[in-house]
């Protein structure tokens, strides 16, 4: 008589969460990131992450110092093409097109996709070239156009009402806070879909955090942001998502509320309970 076949007692592995549901028709994927590793020379800085970004919602990742997060986020405008030994396998789509093919205009990508970098980091001039630096090197020459667009971003960056008739003003003399929105009013000068933000508010007091986190919120309804941030509160606040990464690995993904109130994972549960990290 054959003996009777026993199922394995070792346990399932499971899988990070990587595809937040979507809550409806209407929304999409607008950024996809496939079994991405990333290499400075030796050193792997990601490991295998793979994840989805709905359009027109907030995602966060956090996580420790070190664990990648910063790396991840300039893999969706290719920013760490300018760092010596940066090397990638997997691939990341922005509106389902691979954006490390080499077909792609690197210039025009960036467009799409703005940045918003931890320091406020205007240029030398006035308030109204900083807005217009990205439509000029475009080669507009429209001075109506520009103007209109000018002052349409400055209103959507909420500093508008702040700085009207003084944008002539040299940006400099700004305060951190206004400087950071007004870095936001140059990305959104050129019409991107996306908008990426490595700690924002990181060099900012808490009543310019306050207005930057505000100033997100409200660009949700025209933009797909994703945003770096150590401040777990911030992120609990701001995003719809959230990953958590540690060494370079995403340990979970999924939305905000339930990230930080019933994660999956022990080490998550860890991490934002301050066990660690």
């Amino acid at each position: 008589m054959e003996s009777e076949t026993t199922q394995s007692s070792k346990p399932k592995t499971t899988k990070v969460e990587t595809k937040p549901k979507l809550n409806s028709k209407n929304q999409s994927y607008k950024l996809q990131a496939k079994n991405v590793d990333v290499f400075y020379d030796d050193f792997q800085a990601i490991e295998n992450i793979s994840l989805n970004i709905i359009e027109q919602s907030i995602t966060a990742f956090i996580g420790p110092s070190g664990c990648g997060k910063s790396t991840f986020l300039r893999l969706f405008n290719r920013m760490n093409d300018y760092i010596d030994g940066f090397h990638m396998n997997g691939d990341i789509y922005l509106d389902n097109k691979d954006i490390y093919d080499s077909s792609i205009n690197v210039e025009e990508l960036r467009k799409l996709v703005g940045m918003v970098f931890q320091k406020p980091n205007p240029f030398p001039k006035s308030i109204y070239e900083n807005v217009a630096y990205g439509l000029r090197i475009q080669g507009i020459k429209d001075e109506e156009f520009i103007e209109n667009r000018v002052i349409e971003s400055l209103k959507q960056a909420t500093l508008y009402s702040e700085i009207e008739g003084k944008l002539d003003k040299q940006a400099l003399t700004l305060s951190g806070g206004q400087q950071q929105r007004l870095c936001i009013a140059r990305a959104l000068a050129v019409k991107p879909s996306v908008i990426l933000m490595d700690e924002p508010t990181s060099a900012l007091d808490p009543i310019s955090s306050g207005k930057i986190e505000d100033l997100i919120h409200e660009l949700k309804k025209e933009f797909t942001i994703v945003i770096v941030t150590h401040n777990m509160q911030q992120a609990a606040r701001v995003s719809d998502n959230t990953a958590f990464l540690y060494m370079g690995k995403l340990i979970e993904y999924g939305d905000t509320q339930k990230i930080f109130t019933n994660p999956e994972k022990d080490r998550t549960q860890n991490y934002i309970t301050g066990r660690f990290g």
